[in-house]
């Protein structure tokens, strides 16, 4: 809105770059342009202000397609008044000289004429257009029906407005329908997701499953290593008790034909032994059968006492003692007196 302040009963104007100011006195127009700054009366100036920049017009409607579905549509126009004087002639821009703001509401007025016409051309597309069709495509048919019927729409550039953009921001069904609508793709992602996960598992089993199989065959061939050992050990005590038994029967032979040489030569010694003394008895006895009588009983007796214990004195009478000096001198086969 344009600035105006007062001074001494006069009114200063001072407006935006972006707006376009007339002012007339008397009917006839005093100051014609933008971003003018000037001094009025206020009795005699008849003021109106035409903003010249882009401005942004959002709308949203209700429309109904061909299979009866409720759907809203959100768009946005972005328009320009490009004829200020048209615009000022068709519609109130006129100011209040005291406060500077607009006595009616001009831009209400243009954003009824817009939305009013966007929403005709789009409830002409949507109504021969299916739902369906409509979510997929109707972007973009709505925007090009609705930008041509800006287009050819006469009151607009009558009115001095050109419609620079159009954009369709969405087209939804009801929270109802959209639900129903994403149900099967919903599906068939969780199946495609159960899928996944599905092949995920099996997987994962055929991993675990050849895990165990290396685990059994590791353990089937440890089973045989132990089994070879096993049977590697019985071979080798075996032949360690056959080793030793071959071992114990040679040296048991061994000690056997020891023995027997042992026993062989004691044989041998003791036969030439009871040899020698068999010839020594003999010669013994040969020797006593060719001494007398009397030497044999002076042996006898020398033998005895060698076998008597031991007598310290001995005492004999004198026909005894007679007796027997008289036998030991008796020479042998003679007589004495």
């Amino acid at each position: 809105m344009a600035d105006i302040t007062r001074r001494f009963g006069w009114r200063h104007l001072r407006s935006a770059p972006t707006a376009h100011i007339r002012h007339h006195r008397r009917g006839r127009i005093v100051h014609d342009g933008r971003g003018l700054s000037f001094w009025f009366r206020a009795l005699s100036a008849a003021l109106s202000e035409v903003p010249v920049d882009d401005r942004e017009l959002a709308m949203a409607f209700h429309a109904r397609t061909s299979d009866f579905q409720d759907v809203a549509v959100q768009a946005t126009v972005t328009y320009r008044i490009s004829d200020p004087a048209e615009a000022a002639e068709r519609l109130d821009f006129s100011l209040d000289p005291d406060t500077g703001s607009w006595r009616g509401a001009p831009l209400e007025q243009i954003a009824t004429l817009l939305t009013e016409t966007a929403q005709q051309h789009a409830l002409d597309v949507l109504a021969r257009t299916s739902l369906a069709v409509a979510l997929v495509d109707g972007v973009a048919s709505v925007r090009a029906s609705v930008t041509a019927g800006l287009a050819d729409e006469p009151r607009l550039p009558a009115t001095g407005i050109d419609v620079v953009a159009v954009r369709v921001v969405a087209i939804r069904p009801e929270a109802e329908v959209e639900r129903a609508l994403r149900t099967p793709a919903r599906e068939q992602i969780q199946q495609e997701a159960d899928r996944a996960t599905y092949e995920r598992r099996a997987v994962a089993v055929e991993r675990e499953r050849a895990i165990a199989e290396n685990e059994l065959a590791s353990q089937i061939e440890l089973a045989r290593r132990e089994e070879q050992l096993i049977d590697q050990r019985g071979t080798n005590t075996r032949r360690e008790a056959e080793e030793k038994a071959v071992a114990d029967g040679i040296r048991t032979e061994t000690e056997a034909a020891r023995k027997v040489r042992l026993a062989r030569a004691d044989a041998e010694a003791e036969r030439e032994t009871g040899a020698a003394r068999a010839e020594a008895q003999a010669a013994w006895l040969r020797v006593h059968g060719e001494v007398d009588q009397a030497t044999l009983h002076a042996l006898a007796a020398t033998r005895l006492a060698e076998n008597l214990p031991r007598i310290d004195s001995i005492t004999l009478s004198p026909d005894v003692l007679t007796g027997l000096l008289g036998r030991l001198g008796r020479p042998e086969g003679g007589s004495g007196a």
